[in-house]
This record gives structure tokens, C-alpha cells and sequence, in this order.
């Protein structure tokens, strides 16, 4: 079945997922499922992040209608650009607290500060968090997202990386769960992120972990928060096959820019041999001639067939199973969605 779009002007990209149009009634059937979309990423990612949302859950949809608003939070730092975009296909996050939604799916966002709680988008993620705690049947936090949300819910820290955990690791199903249903007992996962939640911490305030890597730690983990299943990656089961080459050639850029005072590590598991051979010899050439001028060097045939999305059929796995949770805790609750925190989550976020 398709991933509809319910935008605001026009389509949000010609080959995109369905038809775009005003905003639906709420459709209680339990094979049409509403998702809020709350897309916090950069301006550079804000696109790349729709699309690769909007294909996982075309993959996994299988015989469910799925609905997607796009919203972002108030504060995140924007250049006319994302603005731009912002203001032809989102909706303002009023509309999310007037309107209903069987789930939604938080994305992360730039870290600008150390603590998560100095962000100036910190008030609006905690208000979103708390009305679909109350008015959806699960919840999907991404990476940074994640961290907000056991920050916010069970003050879970988050513990800052040697080097950033950065490529595709292979993960082992560690519980049975309605998400892991028919899984494989291995998975595999991107993951690009410079802190952690740990497995203890989580334990220790009534988190399931679901899938853990012996390389990069949790990965998957699950806990009820009133009435929503709160979903939570420290990886990104959504990128596409390019998404890690495009984030370490960002990262080489930024260092012969200056911007940053190491070179980055090449992402684990992702580039064959041969990709990594020319890389390798591509990086010390950078550092004997640190130059924004040298970029121009870094080689665009990666793009073209020698990278695959070897972790597609995992990501595809777990949605499936999250939508058919959805489906069928809208089949058991067909009156789900009121909204009895719209007042108190608009206070919140407007501050």
C-alpha cells in the first residue's frame, strides 16, 4: 500500500511516495495508519531525511494505508533555505496537538550544546514527548531523539564516545517482542552518533533492550510510556544507501575547512575493499594538503554501484512489525487519539 503525504502546497518531491493534499479527517480503520513525521535534521538533511523515512515505511507498509504530517520543532537553527521548505510542506506544531495521530516518529537533530537540556529546541522536543506519551499508540525516537527522550522520561544520561561510532553493525536480538516478531536473530544497523545510552542505566529504569551490537552497544530498546510504546534506535534503521557516504564526505569537508581538528574515521563495514583502499590513499593526501580546495579530489564514483543497503531488510522487519502494533492497538482502542494535553503541550513549546 502507499505512503501518502498530507502536505501543505504542492507535492514534496515529483517522484515522491503518493499524493499530497490538505490534511484528512482521522481515518479509524486500523489498516490506515496516521503518523506525525516531526523532522528536526539540518537544512542539508531535511530533504534526505523525508525520503528515507518515507521509503522505509512504503517498504514495510504492506497492507496498511499509511498518512504521514510533516512537522519540525520550533528553534531548530535554519537557514532561508530550510525555512523555505519548512514553510511550503510542514505543518506549524499547533496543528500536531489539534489533530489526530496513531503514532509519530521523532527524528534527531544537530547537537549544538553539550547538554541535550540547553538545546533552544529543548522545551518544544520535551512538550511533543509528553503529548504523544498521552495521545498515540507508540512513538519512534531517532538516535539524539532517543537520548531526549530517556533524558526527559527517567533522567537516563547519555555518555559522550572516544571517536564517533560511525558505520554498519551487525546486532543480536537480545528479546522476544511484538517488534522483533519473525526477525532474525542478527541484524544489522548504521549508526552515527558521538554519545551513548547505556545498556545498565537502561535496565536499571524499566527499558527491554531489543537488539544489541558487541561493537557499538544498545541499539533497539522499547518501554511503555503511558499509553505509548516509546521505540528507541541509537541507529538509524531508516538511511539510505548513500546517507554514511554523504555524512564522512560532510565530515572530510569540515576538517579541510577547519572546521574540525581530526580527520575523521571511516564509517565500519560499509565501503569494500577496494572503496577503502582508495579512500585510505585519498586521506593522506588531505592531511599533507589540508585545503578546502582539495575536496574537489574526493571521488564521486562511490556513488555509483559500489555501495549497498545491507541493512534494508532489517529496517523493513521491525517497521512492519511496529505498524501492525499500531493497527492493532487502533483495533483494540478505536477512539485513541483525544488530545488532553493540547493546551499544556502548546504552553510548553512555545517557550
Amino acid at each position: 500500500m502507499p505512503v501518502v503525504v498530507d502536505g501543505i502546497q504542492g507535492p514534496v518531491r515529483s517522484s515522491g511516495p503518493g499524493p499530497v493534499g490538505p490534511t484528512p479527517g482521522w481515518d479509524g480503520r486500523p489498516e490506515c495508519i496516521h503518523i506525525a513525521l516531526v523532522n528536526n535534521m539540518p537544512d542539508a538533511a531535511l530533504e534526505d531525511t523525508e525520503q528515507q523515512f518515507f521509503e522505509l515505511l512504503r517498504a514495510a507498509s504492506d497492507t496498511f494505508l499509511v498518512r504521514l504530517g510533516l512537522f519540525s520543532l520550533p528553534n531548530v537553527p535554519r537557514a532561508d533555505k530550510g525555512r523555505l521548505r519548512l514553510d511550503r510542506l510542514y505543518f506549524d506544531i499547533e496543528e500536531l496537538w489539534q489533530n489526530r495521530f496513531d503514532a509519530v516518529i521523532i527524528t534527531g537533530a544537530e547537537p549544538r550544546q553539550r547538554e541535550l537540556r540547553c538545546e533552544p529546541y529543548w522545551p518544544a522536543m520535551t512538550a511533543v514527548l509528553e503529548w504523544a506519551a498521552e495521545n498515540t499508540a507508540s512513538t519512534v525516537l531517532s538516535c539524539l531523539a532517543a537520548h531526549a527522550g530517556v533524558l526527559h522520561s527517567d533522567e537516563v544520561g547519555r555518555h559522550p564516545l572516544p571517536d564517533k561510532q560511525f558505520g554498519v553493525f551487525n546486532c543480536r536480538k537480545t528479546a522476544d517482542h511484538p517488534l522483533t516478531y519473525r526477525s532474525p536473530d542478527r541484524l544489522c544497523f548504521p549508526h552515527s552518533r558521538w554519545n551513548e545510552v547505556r545498556a545498565n542505566a537502561l535496565a536499571s529504569r524499566g527499558y527491554t533492550v531489543l537488539t544489541h551490537s558487541a561493537e557499538a552497544g544498545v541499539d533497539l530498546f522499547v518501554k511503555k510510556n503511558k499509553r505509548s510504546l516509546f521505540v528507541h534506535f541509537q541507529g538509524h534503521p531508516e538511511y539510505g544507501r548513500l546517507t554514511l557516504l554523504k555524512e564522512y564526505r560532510r565530515d572530510i569537508r569540515r576538517y579541510l575547512n577547519g572546521e574540525r581538528e581530526t580527520y575523521p574515521s571511516m564509517p565500519q563495514s560499509y565501503f569494500d575493499a577496494g572503496a577503502a583502499e582508495f579512500l585510505t590513499a585519498f586521506r593522506k593526501q588531505a592531511l599533507a594538503n589540508r585545503s578546502p580546495e582539495f575536496m574537489s579530489q574526493f571521488p564521486k564514483a562511490l556513488e555509483t554501484g559500489v555501495l549497498r543497503n545491507t541493512w534494508q531488510p532489517s529496517g523493513s522487519v521491525i517497521y512492519r512489525n511496529w505498524l501492525q502494533y499500531i493497527a492493532l492497538k487502533k483495533a483494540e482502542s478505536p477512539a485513541f487519539a483525544a488530545v488532553p494535553l493540547a493546551a499544556r503541550a502548546r504552553s510548553a513549546a512555545g517557550r
